[in-house]
Formats: C-alpha cells, structure tokens, sequence
C-alpha cells in the first residue's frame, strides 16, 4: 500500500479508520448520530445546536477516530 510507505518513510503511525464508519452523519460536538442523511445534505444542524458542514464535520471525525486508534 502506497501510504503505508511514505507513512515509513516519513516515520508516521498510518492509522486506517473503517470505511462504514459514519463520519458525516455523527454529531462531532455531542457524538450523536443522524440516522438517515441523503448525499444532497451538505449543511445539517444536531439536536445539541451545532451546526455542521458535511465535509468538514466528517473530517473532524475521521481524526478524532484516527487519534483515538493511536
């Protein structure tokens, strides 16, 4: 695997997060979970108040997920 590589080469930790983990439907400031969210949702506000961007609210998760494997 590529990343593996330069993760080596570099001297980093590759930390791989699961591929079905729901990164953009779980809330990253409270952890709860949207049960059902259509690709065309890019803007969505939790039930705790935070209002989230899909793709960055997803990328907060990934590596929340990934710094809690490590």
């Amino acid at each position: 695997m590529m990343l593996e590589y330069k993760a080596a080469w570099y001297g980093r930790t590759l930390v791989v997060v699961d591929r079905w983990f729901p990164s953009s439907k779980l809330c990253s400031a409270c952890g709860t979970l949207q049960e059902a969210m259509p690709l065309n949702v890019r803007e969505w506000t939790c039930g705790c108040g935070a209002v989230h961007d899909r793709d960055v609210n997803a990328a907060k998760n990934v590596l929340a997920a990934g710094l809690a494997e490590s």
